[in-house]
């Protein structure tokens, strides 16, 4: 059975290079949002039980991505995506249930290497 899984990203190249990162033959139904909120809106109806997410985006970021699937109880997991490797951002997103962070541009390697860490893959 597929895993539905979301990529959040504000940028329609980085959602497409996301998706070409993921591993080969990884049974999954593919979903994209282009903000905090429209991810939300695609958990709550079932597409995101894997949430690759951006933390740089207009009308809802990522931090605040996080802290309503939070506060919402929403069930996923979120993979942080990010050029924003601060570690002040690293600690935050952890804070807030992020499984890992991952330095944009991910690699297929690394996406793998997270995936299997955690028993999704």
């Amino acid at each position: 059975m597929a895993i539905p899984v979301l990529i959040c990203d504000d940028s329609s190249f980085a959602r497409k290079q996301m998706a070409r990162s993921l591993p080969e033959g990884w049974d999954v139904e593919l979903s994209f949002a282009c903000n905090g909120e429209e991810a939300i809106q695609a958990i709550k109806d079932g597409k995101g039980e894997i949430l690759f997410l951006d933390l740089t985006m207009p009308v809802l970021d990522g931090f605040g991505t996080l802290a309503q699937i939070r506060k919402e109880d929403l069930n996923t997991m979120v993979i942080v995506v990010s050029g924003d490797i601060q570690p002040e951002a690293h600690a935050e997103v952890m804070g807030l249930g992020a499984l890992d962070f991952i330095k944009k541009p991910a690699s297929k390697d690394k996406i793998k290497e997270v995936l299997t860490r955690f028993g999704i893959l």
